[in-house]
């Protein structure tokens, strides 16, 4: 019985040929020619004022929370049912991330929820595209006008995602995207932080390397400039070895994301009517980059089991996201039953553009049987 996977990065031999350019250069650093090359890529794919290649996207956050003088006693809004990665780098700061719940039918961070949160110590809003989807940035930015906030989109599962005929990544003035193994453009590891204004970016580039900027470009001038560290920095550089495997994905991002959105609609042709799960809520005005494919179980049915089912079947599965707010690191005190709740009742499966159509509906048929078989008795169709 062939396993099939949660995740797989669809990288060939076009990324293998870009990395042996990269080998022959002799600069598998980071900020380099390929590195730089990738950043005029974004830039001009996003319509941005500028571009930074970073390892990763935590990076990107960090290095957002860096250009906006988030400091101790401040506190930043953040979309509580994600990768706590958003929480981290408000704390990162010394500041405190204040959790927002979500809205129930598409796991995005609820705008009333986000407007209730506004409090006095309040100097920004990070939004997320959860698992692929965009949040909802015309009600989130009118919010932030109005308070006078800094809005930021974490865009790390949402590559190629679009909200009102806008792409993901450009959504806000500040957009922060990933690069990682299971994202829609992937370079193993990798980020990048996109931003409407080119002094953003500017700053969040020397930030990234220890406050001093390109070691490639100061080689490049005549003499021997050395550079001076003015400000404390850090080591948040992309090699350009992901710089070059980058500049061949997000050219396929288009043929990858179609095999992704293929892959979705048969679930949900193969889901349709199962009245013991609920599949993903796209809104007419956005797309789904479609990072992760979450299931909403019903009330009752073991998710457990279902995913012990799925294990001994080799077919991969995982607890969907993470409710942030119920998690130690953060001390929060704010609820957030919606988050709550998803956290509790969605489960991941297979996900990714290598994925046959016999192989999801392998996927579809083992799951129905094991939530079936593993709802309360009171829910098991007769």
């Amino acid at each position: 019985m062939d396993k099939i996977s949660l995740t797989h990065a669809s990288l060939g031999e076009r990324e293998l040929a870009a990395v042996a350019e990269v080998f022959a250069s002799g600069w598998p650093a980071g900020q380099g020619p390929r590195g730089k090359a990738l950043e005029a890529t974004l830039k001009e794919r996003y319509g941005a004022g500028g571009a930074v290649a970073v390892s990763n996207c935590g990076a990107a956050l960090h290095l957002a929370m860096l250009a906006f003088g988030v400091k101790p006693g401040d506190e930043v809004i953040v979309a509580d049912y994600t990768f706590p990665a958003p929480a981290h780098a408000v704390r990162y700061m010394g500041a405190t991330p204040v959790f927002a719940d979500v809205r129930a039918d598409t796991g995005t961070v609820d705008p009333q929820a986000v407007a209730a949160l506004v409090g006095p110590r309040t100097v920004g809003i990070i939004a997320v595209d959860t698992v692929g989807l965009p949040a909802d940035y015309t009600e989130l930015q009118a919010i932030a006008d109005r308070h006078r906030l800094f809005l930021v989109e974490d865009a790390a599962c949402a590559v190629g995602a679009t909200y009102q005929g806008r792409e993901a990544g450009a959504l806000a003035e500040v957009a922060c995207l990933s690069f990682h193994g299971r994202k829609g453009a992937s370079s193993g590891e990798g980020g990048a932080l996109i931003a409407t204004d080119p002094a953003i970016a500017a700053h969040a580039r020397q930030r990234a390397s220890f406050g001093i900027g390109s070691i490639f470009d100061a080689g490049q001038v005549i003499g021997l400039p050395i550079p001076e560290f003015t400000e404390i920095g850090y080591n948040f550089k992309l090699s350009d070895i992901a710089a070059a495997i980058l500049q061949v994905q997000i050219g396929r991002i288009e043929e990858l994301l179609a095999r992704r959105s293929a892959v979705a609609e048969r679930y949900g042709e193969l889901f349709a009517g199962e009245e013991l799960l609920t599949v993903p809520h796209v809104p007419e005005d956005r797309t789904h980059a479609w990072q992760s494919y979450l299931v909403t179980l019903a009330e009752g049915v073991d998710r457990a089991q279902v995913a012990t089912d799925l294990r001994a079947a080799g077919i991969g599965s995982f607890h969907g996201t993470w409710a942030s707010h119920v998690q130690p690191a953060f001390e929060a005190k704010q609820v957030c039953p919606v988050s709550a709740d998803l956290f509790r009742r969605n489960l991941g499966i297979p996900m990714h553009a290598e994925l046959t159509m016999s192989q999801v509906e392998r996927v579809a048929e083992v799951v129905r049987k094991a939530v079936r078989t593993h709802a309360a008795p009171a829910r098991r169709p007769l």
